[in-house]
């Protein structure tokens, strides 16, 4: 049975993108959501994730409307990781 893993990249983003990258070796489906600015060195996980047909998503939380959308994406993920 396919999970659903969510990566939800908070502090330590780069990081986050990198292990979003490694858990789509699994025959899961891998849903990323950052919430903050990424630093220049992130472009060659988000390469990664793109070859992997993984969308990254940017939640501003700040927003409403964004924290909405992340706390639905949280209920409907089998798994979240939270970095």
């Amino acid at each position: 049975m396919q999970k659903t893993i969510l990566v939800v990249a908070l502090n330590k983003r780069t990081e986050a993108l990198r292990m979003a990258t490694g858990l789509t070796l699994l025959d899961d489906q891998v849903r990323v959501k950052v919430c903050g600015p990424l630093d220049p060195d992130a472009d060659e996980q988000l390469e990664a994730l793109e070859f992997a047909d993984v969308a990254v998503e940017h939640a501003d939380l700040s927003r409403s409307e964004d924290i909405h959308g992340l706390a639905q994406s949280i209920a409907t993920s089998d798994a979240v990781y939270v970095l």
